[in-house]
């Protein structure tokens, strides 16, 4: 017998972005059905270690960044990314990221004050997942289906009906949807029915991964210990991972151009060379993990009823961390959509800002990390002969190659510009007002007010982060109380749009007077600006338009086009 459920929502693939994307949507109110082939709570892949700091923002507003930030590393243990000869060898450089004890005390160095209430964390997939399934599995609205495969999907002009199985008893399931999402990774079954295809480059790098135990290695690494270890030697050049800071690692053997069979290198013999250990020292593989970089990008995020999220809709090379991070970002941007429409204060074509949105920035942004990943490579392939020698000249070669590691490895550790610096450039949802947005880079960014940019992050004179005083759709900041928002906030009552209005006090200036938040006084220009919940600036100006309501129209995606003076 075929069993049935329904919900609003159906989202196939329980990994962080679909986690993120249920919890997100039954934080508004919306019922989701979320289907995962794996097991309850089984372990996931060691392939995530960091959360950036826009997604530990989304995960504040959810309630659960505290928890998420209560797990990982020890929380005296460095979090520090160093490069090394060999992971016992000589150190080359050091790129200094507070522990989790000091992640919020630390001044000075690349990592710390963040213009945010949430900086990044490090933390392995296989301690962050789970923390996400455990909300999800509590929170109401969300229903979770267990070793469950989806194995087709049928379109109607007002719902989605969904084939699925169930794979420990073999038993049929219809699962009714109105909208369905596609979160189930990189090999996406939900990309392949709606005829999406990935286009990019299908080969930057070989990675052979090994996730292993061993005990004895936090004894014998060069001290002091790190979070990340990068290894540069002329015999073979990868990466080691700590874990859990005490006997589990993740080792990245970085595979030759020529070397294309994954079987035919000797995995043994490249790990002991990244560790610099001899044939006496033991270790247990937990995990063969191997994986090959690339840049694809779904050539549509949607087809009618059905999207894309994460990996389902974009594939690149892990560096700044920004696989995983770009899906949580998609399924931010996609949630408030889609409760607008279904809560009845939005058209449906409010949905077409998701894709005209995130595509653009998924290209831009896997770019950035691409050419991330080719200086990465050439670095490591063109090492002096000198490097690990006990001499002058290996101390000056291992000057050399440190000192050019950390120019371009701090900008993916501290990427200020990929958390802060994007922009929407063309939603159909941002009343622009001609203004270019502020360039930036993956490292830098200029804090800005510009339509589409993030709202820039300021403490308020109560203590509170704006971000927590933030609505759960649109938020009117008022700068100045003496202007008259009242037209505005009729508009919005007319079309039913949630709006929340804050009368902004900044944290008052230091006792010398000094502003606390100098780079926001050239940002902050205008009395008044509109801000999304997913922190992004949908208006601004310094008094309500002569026509709110085309403003309005807008804002709810119902096509308005008129010029919106103020």
């Amino acid at each position: 017998m075929t069993q049935r459920h329904s919900a609003s929502v159906a989202i196939v693939g329980a990994g962080p972005v679909g986690l993120t994307l249920a919890l997100d949507l039954a934080w508004r109110g919306i019922d989701v059905v979320l289907a995962e082939q794996r097991a309850a709570a089984e372990v996931p892949s060691v392939k995530c270690n960091h959360i950036s700091s826009r997604s530990m923002e989304l995960f504040r507003r959810l309630g659960i960044a505290r928890d998420i930030r209560a797990v990982g590393l020890p929380d005296d243990y460095p979090n520090d990314v160093v490069f090394r000869t060999r992971a016992t060898g000589f150190e080359l450089t050091r790129i200094p990221i507070p522990s989790r004890k000091d992640r919020f005390t630390r001044s000075g160095g690349p990592d710390t004050s963040w213009p945010t209430p949430e900086p990044a964390h490090r933390a392995n997939q296989i301690f962050f997942e789970p923390v996400l399934f455990r909300h999800a599995s509590h929170t109401r609205g969300i229903t979770l289906l267990s070793r469950t495969r989806v194995e087709g999907f049928h379109q109607h002009d007002d719902r989605v009906e969904i084939d699925a199985r169930e794979l420990d008893s073999d038993r049929t399931l219809r699962i009714e949807a109105r909208y369905l999402i596609g979160c189930d990774g990189g090999r996406s079954a939900v990309r392949r029915h709606i005829g999406a295809k990935l286009t990019g480059d299908e080969l930057i790098q070989r990675v052979q991964s090994s996730y292993i135990r061993a005990p004895r290695l936090i004894e014998l690494v060069t001290p002091p210990p790190a979070w990340m270890s990068y290894v540069y030697n002329r015999e073979r050049a990868g990466n080691v991972v700590a874990i859990d800071g005490r006997e589990r690692w993740l080792i990245h053997n970085y595979l030759r151009p020529e070397e294309s069979d994954f079987a035919a290198v000797d995995r043994d013999r490249c790990i002991r060379a990244i560790l610099g250990v001899g044939a006496d020292f033991q270790y247990e593989v937990l995990r063969e993990e191997d994986w090959i970089g690339r840049r694809l990008i779904a050539d549509r995020f949607r087809s009618g009823r059905v999207f894309l999220c994460g990996d389902a809709a974009h594939i690149w090379v892990p560096y700044a961390g920004y696989g995983m991070n770009a899906g949580i970002a998609d399924a931010a941007n996609l949630s408030w959509v889609l409760a607008a429409h279904l809560k009845g204060w939005a058209p449906q074509s409010i949905l077409d800002a998701y894709e005209l949105e995130r595509l653009p920035i998924t290209e831009q942004v896997s770019r950035f990390a691409m050419r991330h990943a080719e200086g990465a490579i050439r670095e490591r392939t063109h090492l002096p002969l000198e490097l690990e020698e006990r001499s002058a000249a290996g101390a000056a070669a291992r000057a050399q190659v440190g000192s050019a590691a950390y120019r371009l490895h701090v900008q993916q550790f501290a990427c200020a510009g990929l958390n802060f610096g994007y922009f929407y450039e063309t939603s159909p949802l941002i009343a622009y007002d001609g203004e270019p947005p502020p360039p930036y880079t993956m490292a830098h960014y200029t804090p800005s007010t510009v339509p589409g940019c993030r709202t820039p992050h300021l403490w308020l004179a109560d203590g509170r982060s704006l971000y927590d005083a933030l609505g759960p759709y649109y938020t009117l900041l008022r700068f100045d109380p003496r202007v008259e928002i009242s037209p505005l906030i009729r508009a919005m009552q007319r079309r039913g749009v949630p709006l929340a209005v804050l009368d902004v006090e900044p944290r008052h200036p230091a006792a010398d007077g000094t502003s606390p938040e100098p780079r926001l006084e050239t940002a902050y220009r205008h009395k008044l600006l509109l801000s999304r919940s997913d922190q992004h600036i949908a208006w601004r100006g310094d008094r309500v338009p002569e026509n709110p309501d085309t403003l309005v129209e807008r804002l709810r995606g119902a096509g308005a086009d008129g010029t919106i003076r103020a």
